[in-house]
């Protein structure tokens, strides 16, 4: 069955970088739903994958996109419940640029009438979120947490599930307006890491104390300075590289991104007693699948509960692919960018 995707057809600027092709399907497998797709979710992965940055990116041309809205109009013969008619927000392992999408049963939970946009921000972002918070770490009411990119995707799902575990919050951002946002968002303390050097900052509000938990999508510089921020028992989130996006990336470029990372010892992490955590979640997905639907069916479950605020940034139509990048690209947009057919 056709239907239209957009397709990345080479790296390099968003306005050339895509183009609208049909997609043909073949027989849908067993464990499969197909989904008639009302919306579809930007990630920074995404723009990384673009700028030809993300090694888990397929060989061009082909549709990226790792989150979508819509209605089940097949399924598969092995899945046992009814799915057809049902609205979901699904996970695709890339894809979810097109009109149309498959993705095994196990990735899509059912959402009602719930809002297409928050729903988007609940794959991707808080399932991300809550993996890190809730599965991987065991986070204590009286733990320091430093939240980089704070008032991004990743960055809002986090804040809203570390405040229901009443941590002390750090949370760092590149802008006056994304820390007014997060201030009406119940945030007190907050680093503008423009007007001020973030490290030193922490240092201030911490006073005696050491950082308990980074959660770090940014990678390169900021590596060192987080760990020496953390004391005994710290533990150092790193989910994503985006350090190395928007720059010319060749071997010098590479080698300078490694030598701002440092060396670390393996030894030296037993004899400070501080931990660091490697995130990729397109490897959850595929090693570890019902994690991440039980991750999906909790954050699904805490949204129509009213107990997490997705926040979506801004809503593009299709035509505005290429606008939609270039904004998650220039780093000032805050919250979820969504894509409606």
């Amino acid at each position: 069955m056709a239907c239209k995707g957009y397709y990345l057809v080479k790296n390099g600027s968003a306005k050339s970088a895509f183009e609208l092709r049909d997609v043909v399907f073949p027989s849908i497998a067993a464990d499969q739903l197909e989904i008639k797709v009302t919306a579809f979710g930007l990630n920074y992965a995404d723009v990384m994958a673009r700028a030809g940055l993300y090694k888990e990116c397929p060989p061009l041309p082909t549709i990226l996109g790792y989150e979508v809205v819509g209605e089940v109009i097949a399924q598969g013969n092995d899945v046992q419940e009814n799915w057809i008619g049902k609205r979901v927000v699904a996970f695709t392992r890339f894809g979810g640029y097109a009109q149309k999408v498959r993705t095994n049963y196990k990735a899509a939970v059912e959402i009602g009438e719930y809002p297409a946009g928050q729903a988007l921000c609940l794959a991707t972002q808080y399932v991300t979120a809550y993996y890190m918070a809730k599965v991987l770490l065991n986070i204590r009411p009286d733990d320091r947490v430093l939240v980089h990119a704070a008032a991004g995707g990743v960055g809002v799902a986090l804040i809203d599930i570390l405040q229901m575990a009443n941590v002390k919050i750090i949370a760092k951002v590149g802008g006056r307006a994304k820390k007014s946002f997060l201030q009406n968002r119940g945030v007190k303390d907050i680093v503008n890491y423009k007007e001020e050097d973030y490290q030193l900052a922490v240092k201030r509000m911490l006073g005696k104390d050491k950082l308990d938990i980074s959660f770090n999508p940014f990678g390169g510089g900021t590596f060192k300075k987080d760990f020496a921020l953390m004391g005994a028992g710290g533990r150092l989130v790193l989910f994503g590289a985006s350090e190395m996006s928007g720059k010319k990336w060749g071997l010098i470029s590479m080698l300078n991104f490694a030598r701002k990372m440092g060396l670390l010892i393996p030894i030296s992490l037993v004899m400070s007693s501080k931990s660091l955590l490697g995130v990729n979640m397109l490897k959850i997905a595929d090693q570890k699948p019902d994690t991440l639907q039980f991750c999906l069916n909790e954050v699904v479950a805490l949204a129509k509960a009213g107990k997490v605020q997705p926040y979506v940034g801004q809503e593009f139509f299709h035509e505005q692919l290429a606008d939609a990048h270039e904004t998650l690209a220039s780093g000032n947009s805050i919250g979820k960018i969504a894509v409606f057919w």
